[in-house]
């Protein structure tokens, strides 16, 4: 496996190249045209600019996290195929300049859901926390609001100002997208860019929907065991593949987070692996990576990755804030780093127990 961090973009993340240099183990960054509009086609120039300036720090783009989808293509309208062209034309770029491994999602109107960026926990740190009952009393407009001062002044992914305005006219335009349509639309999306992908020889990797159930009535399906298998087999090709989050399947607590792992062996084309805490099973918070801080055995997700024969890139995903940061909520640099640190030292001892058997 590839240690990475996640990487806004020397405009938008408060982050420096320089400072993930120095994180022992990291080599690479995970990436994107924060810029770009889903729909858009992403230029060549663009591109190529982007990796000059990672590969100028020392690093490389070991990924992109997200090409964004268009609501078009989710929802199924006639104008998807426009925005399909457009997104095999990007990944066809993307494949030109050596990328192959592309993140995205397909969850409608939010791309994730937290009810606090800044909940305070014993030790002082902030996090990221979701609560059903905060969900259950507000509106979906209100949401945005609901969190936005807490943002520390960044542009937070999936909830964009100009996106976060048009809430109401986007549950409208879901209206009728239940999971089975939202299943169809996801077939069909990916029948049409695997002929690039397998050209280019690049990994799509579908991130799960977070929380892990449906969120103001909107269909929610990358989920589980049971659908993500769905998903594999309705299209059987080795590109498309997972993103296993373990933040994000951990919400429900009656996913097996190794066992899926197990599952999924040669389909897992990158890994975020985080920890979180449960207060009830609707109410939890995202924790520092180590096991004892949280409810999951990370000794034990990332066992499976490493008995699988993973070998993509990884990051540890949203950290705390601490040392008094100010950041995008879940992407500062000290406890991400802790948590690239600690991911590294489970996996030597993983790989060195297993060579010693």
């Amino acid at each position: 496996m590839e240690m990475t961090l996640r990487w806004y973009g020397s405009k938008h993340d408060s982050v420096t190249l320089e400072q993930i240099r120095q994180i022992p183990g990291v080599t690479g960054v995970i990436t994107t045209l924060y810029d770009s509009m889903p729909g858009e086609v992403w230029s060549e120039e663009a591109i190529a600019a982007m990796i000059a300036e990672v590969e100028s720090a020392g690093l490389h783009v070991s990924g992109i996290e997200s090409v964004n989808i268009h609501d078009a293509i989710k929802i199924g309208t006639p104008d998807r195929e426009e925005y399909i062209d457009n997104y095999i034309t990007t990944l066809e770029h993307l494949g030109k300049a050596g990328i192959h491994m592309v993140c995205y999602n397909f969850m409608p109107v939010f791309d994730w859901t937290r009810t606090e960026l800044a909940r305070k926990r014993p030790d002082g740190s902030t996090v990221l926390a979701y609560t059903q009952e905060a969900v259950d009393a507000i509106k979906p407009e209100e949401m945005f609001a609901s969190i936005g001062k807490d943002t520390n002044g960044f542009v937070m992914p999936g909830w964009e100002p100009e996106r976060m305005a048009r809430v109401k006219e986007l549950f409208e335009m879901y209206r009728d997208v239940d999971d089975e349509k939202l299943f169809a639309n996801l077939k069909y999306f990916l029948e049409r860019i695997m002929p690039v992908c397998d050209k280019y020889d690049i990994n799509m990797a579908i991130h799960p929907d977070d929380p892990a159930w449906s969120v103001f009535g909107l269909p929610r399906i990358i989920i589980n065991k049971t659908n993500i298998l769905r998903m594999m087999q309705m299209v059987d090709n080795p590109h498309n593949g997972v993103t296993f989050c373990s933040g994000s399947y951990g919400t429900n607590l009656e996913n097996d987070l190794p066992d899926m792992i197990r599952s999924l062996k040669g389909r897992i084309h990158f890994a975020h692996v985080r920890n979180l805490k449960f207060n009830s099973s609707t109410d939890f918070e995202e924790a520092a990576h180590l096991s004892s801080d949280g409810t999951f055995d990370m000794y034990e997700i990332m066992k499976a990755l490493y008995e699988i024969g993973f070998d993509g890139p990884i990051r540890p995903d949203h950290g705390r804030m601490i040392w008094g940061e100010v950041a995008m909520p879940g992407y500062g640099l000290y406890d991400r780093a802790l948590g690239a640190t600690y991911l590294n030292g489970l996996w030597e001892a993983i790989e060195k127990s297993q060579t010693r058997k």
